[in-house]
């Protein structure tokens, strides 16, 4: 069985992780913006947005991104170091959204958002790559 070379494995794992993490941020955007115009508080919201778009990204990205020779990497284990790494994340994400929205107002929020989850994602793809679907 031969094993794809680690610099096209990583393309290959960037560009899935890129279109993935576009559906996130989709989910997790829309989720936002429509708590906060209910009237939720930009914390539980980020917080509510952050969970649909986790569940959505945990699922594909073991599903696609990290998929070893078309079988899933997901599981129990792997869940419980997903949250390992995703609960700093969402702590700082939330601090920056709700401070943005706190300083600046709601409709700067909704704009930062997309940019400070963008920001994470950089990190968050190397944590995933060696962490959590290892």
């Amino acid at each position: 069985m031969t094993h794809p070379a680690p610099r096209h494995t990583l393309f290959r794992q960037g560009g899935s992780y890129v279109v993935v993490g576009l559906l996130q941020l989709l989910l997790d955007w829309l989720l936002f913006v429509a708590l906060t115009v209910l009237g939720v508080a930009a914390a539980p919201a980020n917080l509510a947005g952050r969970i649909g778009g986790a569940l959505l990204g945990f699922w594909l990205n073991g599903r696609v991104t990290f998929a070893q020779a078309g079988s899933a990497r997901l599981g129990w284990w792997r869940f419980g170091k997903f949250l390992l790494v995703w609960i700093p994340l969402t702590a700082i994400s939330t601090l920056a959204v709700t401070w943005v929205a706190g300083t600046l107002g709601l409709a700067h929020a909704w704009l930062a958002k997309p940019l400070v989850e963008g920001a994470l994602a950089v990190v968050a793809f190397f944590l995933w790559r060696h962490v959590v679907y290892r």
